[in-house]
């Protein structure tokens, strides 16, 4: 039997928490199809699991995902890629995950890794990360949103600069220029993580998947069109018994018991 790419594993009650974790050391965590296959399978079952509310996805120490697998991808043609709807058919999974997902991102997240690490809803970088595009260095562009979520979260002009140099970012720069949520020691990474994670994960989970697909619609609509959203979502979760109990608890000074329902 071989070793299983991705790792998976449920935090104790209360924290409601999945932490998932890439597992290819030997290859600085490279991102072939396999493991996408794999990491579809684990996100479509916590995405469904009532007990888990966020899911965290990690690396390790050296690298989160160094990239794409070009072992894998070097000697593909176009035709092969069309039909196998390469990267569309596995990967795309994460997008359509309802539930939080926090990148908690140490060491490399170049190429695909940092693609993955912008699927998810916030990116919490180690002191040590590195993040960057660099497919120009080897003959193609990012395939995996780079080119698309790269600018929405940090503009035009340093997405530019970034992709077609190649080069690599600190975290820090990449906290600077908007597109990750918080760089902490490396060797508190996981805790501050999971941190986050058990403080989302202790709020309403129908207000919190509310909140995110609210969230996600500004990068779709008009200004117009996502107030009047933002407006009927607000207005559809007074038709929720989180919503009374959140507000009486915080009338009668006590903790919530959020049902979810």
């Amino acid at each position: 039997m071989s070793e299983p790419l991705i790792l998976v594993e449920i935090l104790p009650q209360p924290a409601k928490v999945a932490l998932v974790r890439f597992n290819r050391p030997k290859v600085l965590n490279a991102l072939n199809n396999a493991l996408a296959i794999e990491l579809e399978t684990a996100l479509q079952a916590l995405d469904a699991d009532p007990n888990v509310h966020v899911i965290v996805v990690t690396g390790s120490e050296k690298a989160f995902a160094a990239g794409a697998d070009i072992a894998e991808m070097s000697s593909q043609s176009f035709a092969t890629m069309f039909n196998q709807n390469y990267i569309t058919a596995h990967w795309e999974a994460a997008r359509n995950v309802r539930k939080p997902i926090i990148a908690a991102v140490s060491g490399y997240a170049l190429g695909g890794g940092c693609e993955f690490a912008m699927m998810c809803d916030i990116i919490i970088a180690a002191d040590t990360a590195k993040f960057g595009q660099p497919e120009i260095t080897i003959g193609t562009i990012p395939g995996m949103g780079g080119t698309q979520r790269l600018p929405r979260a940090i503009g035009k002009a340093k997405a530019m600069e970034w992709c077609l140099t190649g080069r690599m970012v600190s975290a820090q720069e990449a906290e600077a220029a908007g597109l990750v949520a918080r760089v902490v020691p490396a060797e508190k990474l996981l805790e501050e993580a999971l941190a986050t994670a058990a403080k989302i994960a202790s709020h309403s989970l129908l207000s919190v998947m509310m909140l995110k697909e609210t969230l996600n619609a500004a990068f779709e609509t008009t200004l117009d069109q996502g107030l009047k959203f933002e407006r009927r979502q607000f207005h559809a979760s007074f038709s929720t018994s989180d919503q009374k109990e959140g507000m009486q608890a915080f009338l009668e000074k006590r903790k919530p018991a959020y049902k979810n329902q």
